[in-house]
């Protein structure tokens, strides 16, 4: 998977850490950061929307060694990346959207 290396998280609002994480199976998942919907676990939120995970200070994940697989496959700078961060400069995305592990 090709990416552009220009691309990098400290230059963007933290747009992938505002979506909705579909935990899979396989995910091992601090407990504090999930939450139960239906038949769903998913990566809990704050009230303002970001992923409980987020070290704000720093701007990234707090678990990186223990996210989630789709967060391992949202690639920074990669298609998926560079698609979320247009769609919320343009104003055509509203986050939260689904990502399924």
């Amino acid at each position: 998977m090709s990416r552009d290396r220009s691309v990098h998280c400290h230059d963007c609002d933290a747009v992938c850490c505002r979506l909705t994480v579909v935990l899979s199976a396989e995910d091992v998942v601090p407990s504090a950061y999930v939450v139960h919907r239906g038949d769903l676990d998913l990566m809990a939120h704050g009230e303002d929307g970001w992923c409980l995970a987020l070290d704000r200070e720093r701007m990234c994940c707090s678990i990186y060694a223990q996210r989630p697989a789709a967060c391992r496959r949202f690639s920074m700078g990669g298609p998926y990346c560079l698609a979320e961060r247009a769609a919320y400069a343009a104003g055509t995305r509203r986050i939260p959207i689904t990502l399924i592990g």
